[in-house]
């Protein structure tokens, strides 16, 4: 069963409270039991001393009730209740119930419901004597004759004596009040070594509480000396060990954990330099490839093109010499593979123009940023979508490793929402900020949207994202399912001046 009362108490209080519990169960024991023998005492003493008083008296009285001579009796009765201060009162009465002698206590005695009375019968003893013998002779009495006079008794009265328990109270409670006063300095003794007791335990515990809070709080290496032995001993012993033991492990963690740290910060730093060293290539790889393109480029306009103008002339002058010619089937026949010569050498060139405009876009060279992304949106406006194309800033100025990079971004964005969003309106946004020294991009559109904690990446985010950090920006992808998708991206305007 489980004590609610002592759930807050300290144990001290409890050790107190145990050790006080019997002693005063005890005290009360000893207390009850003294105040009862006291009174069984008096009531016993009482009940003896009347009995024996009225005996007394009724024995004695006999001559003075039978001749009358009542003074002599009242003047031993007063006599004898003035000298015992238990007697109240004392009555003599005849058989008719008169009162002959009453004499009450001078003593300050009040009269008690507890007052107890004793009787006992005045007897008149008349002794018979046969004076003849049964012939009628007179008796004489012999050696040999053991026969006892004929006796007979009558009462005459009784003698009442009312005891009362006053005095002898008073002198039980006396020595009542000392057998108290003593046991109540044995309980305050008692409670002064259970207080001793219980602070020669409770200081230790404390003491240890008071280690176990500073472990508590982070100070694990501290000193608890053993003072006192059993099982509080053990405990200080246990929590010094504890100590001991928590400090050498906090020692042993925390050189595991600074050399972790030290592993982890030489991890971070070379995946920093690696990472830094992968934009650099990245940077550069893109670097290299757009000035092969460029190259590739200019080769296919320069050299391929200019083969093929040159081979269009020879086709157009062949045609022209076959039409000078003699008519017949041979020259209209040449004349015609001079046509298909031209037509091929045409079509080859406009495909040339295209490739180069893909490999690199000339009006990048010719009109910047703002116009080769305008041209873009107005390429796809023509595939059926709704644009919206905003632009803020001097685009003059952009390096041309950004501006092919900003370029490369935004066609890889609205690459991305003809294949796969499904959407009708496209919002294009690019601001050139000297503020924020960045250039930001945004492209929105209202297509089918994904969730991107379930979708992964595709091959055109995570090219977009690597070609973003190469450059030091940053890139965050919005989306929700239903409601369309928002990149948003911001390059630093010094960002590809870092690579070599």
């Amino acid at each position: 069963m489980t004590l609610r009362f002592w759930r807050g108490w300290s144990i001290g209080l409890r050790m107190a409270f145990i050790t006080m519990l019997p002693v005063a169960l005890l005290f009360s024991a000893f207390v009850g039991y003294s105040w009862y023998a006291h009174r069984a005492q008096v009531d016993e003493e009482l009940a003896e001393r009347g009995r024996i008083l009225a005996r007394a008296l009724a024995e004695t009285s006999e001559y003075n009730v039978i001749s009358g001579n009542l003074s002599d009796l009242r003047l031993t009765i007063n006599g004898l209740v003035q000298s015992d201060t238990s007697v109240y009162r004392i009555d003599v009465v005849d058989t008719a119930g008169r009162s002959r002698v009453s004499v009450t206590s001078e003593h300050p005695i009040l009269p008690q419901l507890d007052n107890r009375w004793y009787e006992a019968p005045i007897r008149k003893q008349v002794v018979w004597i046969n004076l003849f013998s049964d012939n009628g002779t007179p008796h004489v009495s012999a050696s040999s004759d053991t026969r006892p006079p004929t006796l007979t008794t009558e009462v005459v009265g009784r003698v009442r004596v009312t005891m009362s328990p006053t005095n002898m109270l008073a002198k039980q409670l006396r020595r009542f009040r000392i057998e108290l006063a003593l046991a109540a300095l044995a309980l305050a003794a008692s409670g002064a070594l259970a207080f001793i007791l219980a602070r020669s335990l409770t200081v230790p515990l404390r003491e240890a509480i008071a280690v176990l809070r500073r472990i508590r709080g982070g100070n694990v290496r501290v000193r608890l000396p053993v003072t006192t032995g059993g099982e509080v001993g053990e405990l200080q012993a246990s929590i010094g060990e504890m100590s001991v033991a928590l400090d050498d492990a906090r020692q042993d963690l925390e050189n595991k954990v600074a050399e972790r740290t030290r592993d982890l910060l030489a991890s971070r730093n070379e995946a920093l330099r690696a990472d830094a060293d992968k934009r650099k290539l990245i940077q550069k790889v893109n670097s290299i490839i757009e000035d092969e393109r460029q190259a590739i480029a200019i080769e296919i306009h320069d050299e391929l093109n200019a083969s093929l103008i040159a081979v269009r002339l020879e086709s157009q002058t062949i045609q022209l010499l076959a039409n000078r010619a003699p008519a017949g089937p041979e020259v209209e026949q040449i004349g015609a593979k001079a046509q298909a010569i031209t037509k091929l050498a045409l079509d080859l060139y406009a495909n040339g123009r295209r490739l180069v405009r893909r490999l690199r876009p000339e009006v990048l060279d010719m009109l910047g940023l703002h116009g080769a992304v305008e041209e873009m949106v107005n390429h796809y406006r023509s595939a059926g979508l709704v644009f919206d194309f905003h632009t803020e800033g001097d685009f003059s100025q952009l390096g041309n490793a950004l501006a092919i990079s900003a370029y490369r971004i935004v066609q890889e964005a609205l690459s991305n929402i003809m294949k796969h969003a499904g959407a009708g309106f496209v919002r294009v946004s690019l601001v050139l900020s000297e503020a924020s020294d960045a250039l930001q991009i945004e492209v929105q559109d209202d297509g089918e949207g994904f969730d991107p904690a379930r979708a992964s990446e595709g091959i055109g985010i995570i090219g977009m994202r690597e070609r973003v950090f190469a450059l030091g920006g940053s890139m965050q992808v919005h989306s929700t399912p239903g409601e369309g998708t928002l990149v948003a991206i911001a390059l630093p305007l010094g960002g590809a001046s870092e690579v070599s």
